[in-house]
């Protein structure tokens, strides 16, 4: 919790006036703007009229800090054990730029089991999707970079499962976000810290939030992962005119029991070529045409169809094109 100060009057308009607003800021007067105002006078003083401007009032928009934690996960996470991602947006609702830190706790009061925190990850490539290697790890005190008012930034808080978890157990994982400069009750004013020497005061939600994403042990769900690998004309792994790509579409289903009519498509990349009779399932070769095999290859892409596939277990789809 932060500390009161003493604060001017004008500080303490502002500081009014914003509050009594709605929760939602960051569509507000930024952090740092002056408001400046000069009333004036006119009168006749026999020989004219005469106008007279006041001394002019500035008052400096202190920064206001809040934040919203919003699970981005439809439902619970499928999972059996090993590790599990779950994915939060995180949204700077205040009216300036702000970072937060961020506390994932695996130990819900209800659990039927506890998970282990791994690591709180930043969507780097804005696919939704956590991606290891790719997405930035925050290490130490997991803090986000500063967020512009309004803005979001989608996050993955990645744990491990335990082994001896069973079908029908839940866990909840509760992420964090508090603003680095400060937490408190709503009006809790930490002066001097705000945009361009302002006060930075704490907004309706105490400048902190958090939200709560599941796992569940033995529903059954797919996860689909994309790779590719590139041959160029000079023995190289370099994309240019001439190279051929391997895409390789992995499908990952998980849970104690089976999805149906899985099927797998993609589309051929503009500027590609595809590589006729290159499509394979679990490195067997299938026919581009549409017959008796999984596969099929048309003008615009591919499909395969996986039909019913049990839990835990994943199967591979490859073809090539060559770069115009």
């Amino acid at each position: 919790m932060g500390v009161n100060y003493p604060r001017t009057a004008a500080s303490l308009l502002v500081l009014l006036t914003l509050l009594a607003g709605t929760a939602a800021h960051a569509d507000g007067v930024g952090a740092g703007t002056l408001i400046e105002n000069t009333a004036t006078a006119t009168y006749d003083a026999g020989d004219g009229q005469v106008t007279v401007p006041s001394n002019t009032v500035t008052l400096r928009v202190d920064e206001l800090l809040d934040v919203a934690v919003t699970s981005l996960n439809s439902g619970p996470v499928a999972a059996t054990s090993g590790t599990a991602a779950l994915t939060f947006e995180v949204t700077n609702t205040g009216n300036g730029p702000e970072a937060f830190v961020l506390t994932a706790n695996p130990a819900v009061a209800g659990n039927d089991f506890d998970t282990t925190v791994d690591t709180i990850a930043v969507d780097s490539n804005g696919n939704g999707v956590y991606d290891p290697g790719v997405d930035e790890v925050l290490t130490g005190p997991a803090t986000t970079r500063i967020l512009d008012a309004d803005e979001n930034l989608t996050v993955f808080v990645i744990v491990s499962v335990p082994g001896d978890v069973l079908d029908g157990e839940a866990s909840d994982i509760d992420l964090l976000a508090e603003a680095v400069t400060g937490t408190g009750a709503p009006g809790t004013v930490f002066a001097g810290r705000g945009v361009d020497g302002g006060d930075a005061i704490a907004g309706a939600g105490g400048a902190d939030d958090n939200a709560i994403g599941s796992i569940l042990i033995g529903i059954t769900s797919v996860e689909l992962i994309k790779s590719a690998s590139v041959s160029d004309p000079f023995g190289g792994s370099s994309a240019v005119p001439g190279s051929v790509v391997t895409y390789t579409i992995t499908a990952a289903v998980s849970g104690s029991g089976s999805v149906a009519d899985l099927v797998v498509t993609d589309t051929f990349p503009s500027g590609t070529t595809y590589g006729a009779g290159s499509l394979a399932l679990d490195a067997a070769g299938l026919t581009d045409a549409s017959d008796a095999d999984a596969g099929e290859a048309t003008a615009s892409g591919i499909s395969v169809n996986l039909g019913t596939v049990a839990g835990g277990t994943s199967h591979s789809v490859t073809f090539n094109v060559t770069i115009d």
